[in-house]
């Protein structure tokens, strides 16, 4: 097998972390709009509401809403066959309740989808991306309150409907699995667990409510455009046992339990004894209405999108729940500490296609690392290059040796954006520098790096570039 030419080279964001104008244009606040920057290596804080003179990231990111046209040019100049984005709940919705759409946020993203459509750029759109409105989680409780099913699945028919023609490809929920995230489910979910609250009842039925509202959305949008692939998306830590021990392989599979559970529902269409096995080892319990089970059969995705960043290696403790070995001798590890590891991700495509036997999208991987400017006004990152560089052709190994059904590439954070984890600058990710630092100074300038014009060379030779020698 080879790539072949409708193979998707391109990159990826998330509005709230790109976009900027928070409150422009009648956009509403969301979950993102409260949460702090930090310093390297220290947790963001999440504000009830919005504090004078205090730095929110978000609020400006890098200002991609009035500087998209810049942005996009430059991703056609390295050649993006797309581009994955998200959709801001709250600039269509500002609460997330409302029956009547915000015109002007509907507005924006066609301006988008068509500036994308000039240059042949397919947009892959993220439905639910860290965002979800901050109005829900005050008023409703966020995904614990079954509600949200159907103003997400409004939310959702109304940009169906208003894009069926300029999008073919949806994600739903961005890494929904990290919602059984035990520390803070807050980024997938919304959720902020209140005190003597069960912490597991909470959780899974906030992913049942979730894992319906994604089969829902699925049959919603075959209905209103056949064309419409719609997939599901997951965070995929490969996991290594951290010896040949079976104790240390059972850590493995014990591991890899809640990120199977999602992806079990989304794909085959209701709980498995993985899922039930899950329930079980929460100690959690959830209801579900007598419809529910019909809508996930009905509503299975039509391809895994997943991101891959590092690999984890674990063993059991004591009380035999499996815990994680701080490094893998074998590995070596970024600024951020995150293991880099080629390999994992082809076996990763490997493992994911084994068990669903879905096409797969790899549509987040990338290096965050601190950039200098040399003393010619340079950014020479090398580094970057061979991160990516040693990924790409390990997926490349999987698609021609292993026979594994891979939609595309997407390199996370191809411009500088804010970071997720941490509201960094500094964590860059991007083949396109922003001048902006961590307090938010800077004019916001746009600048290739020497990885801008590697990728071009990768996209424009469909990985053959790689494989010939740079």
């Amino acid at each position: 097998m080879n790539i072949n030419n409708d193979f998707f080279w391109g990159g990826a964001t998330a509005a709230h972390q790109y976009e900027g104008a928070y409150l422009e244009d009648g956009k509403g606040l969301n979950i993102a709009d409260v949460e702090r920057g930090s310093r390297h290596g220290v947790e963001r804080k999440i504000d009830n509401q919005i504090i004078e003179n205090v730095y929110y990231p978000s609020h400006e990111a890098v200002d991609f809403y009035h500087r998209y046209k810049e942005d996009i040019a430059l991703f056609a100049e390295m050649g993006f066959k797309a581009f994955r984005m998200s959709i801001s709940w709250a600039r269509i919705f500002p609460n997330g309740d409302e029956k009547i759409p915000n015109e002007s946020g509907l507005e924006f993203y066609d301006k988008v989808f068509d500036e994308l459509a000039k240059y042949n750029i397919e947009p892959i759109v993220t439905l639910s991306h860290y965002e979800t409105p901050m109005h829900l989680v005050q008023q409703y409780g966020s995904w614990r309150n079954r509600k949200l099913i159907d103003f997400f699945t409004y939310y959702c028919e109304t940009v169906f409907r208003r894009y069926k023609d300029k999008v073919r490809y949806w994600i739903t929920f961005n890494e929904i699995n990290e919602t059984m995230n035990k520390a803070k489910p807050y980024h997938q979910a919304g959720i902020i667990f209140k005190d003597n609250e069960n912490k597991a009842d909470v959780v899974l039925k906030a992913s049942h409510n979730m894992l319906v509202a994604n089969a829902t959305v699925v049959k919603l949008g075959h209905r209103i455009n056949p064309d419409f692939k719609i997939g599901c998306m997951i965070q995929y830590p490969m996991t290594y046992p951290a010896s040949s021990k079976p104790q240390d392989n059972l850590a493995k599979k014990l591991f890899m339990m809640p990120d199977y559970y999602y992806a079990d529902v989304m794909c085959k269409g209701y709980y498995t004894n993985t899922c039930t096995a899950q329930w079980e080892r929460m100690g959690g319990t959830f209801e579900q209405e007598d419809e529910d089970t019909l809508i996930l059969k009905e509503g299975t995705v039509d391809f895994i999108s997943f991101s891959y960043y590092f690999t984890t290696t674990v063993k059991l403790n004591e009380e035999q729940e499996p815990v994680v070995v701080k490094k893998n001798p074998y590995l070596e590890l970024t600024d951020w500490g995150w293991s880099v590891d080629p390999i994992g991700l082809r076996l990763s495509l490997n493992e994911l296609y084994d068990r669903y036997q879905l096409p797969l999208f790899i549509v987040e991987n990338g290096l965050g690392a601190i950039d200098e400017i040399d003393e010619n006004g340079e950014i020479q990152d090398d580094y970057r290059i061979n991160f990516l560089s040693s990924h790409i052709k390990e997926m490349i190994k999987a698609i021609k040796e292993d026979h594994v059904e891979v939609l595309g590439y997407l390199s996370w954070g191809c411009i500088d954006i804010v970071s997720v984890g941490t509201g960094e600058m500094r964590k860059r990710y991007g083949f396109i520098y922003v001048d902006k630092d961590d307090e938010g100074n800077g004019n916001l300038s746009r600048k290739p790096k020497k990885s801008f014009y590697w990728y071009k060379k990768v996209i424009e030779s469909n990985g053959r570039y790689l494989l010939e020698g740079e």
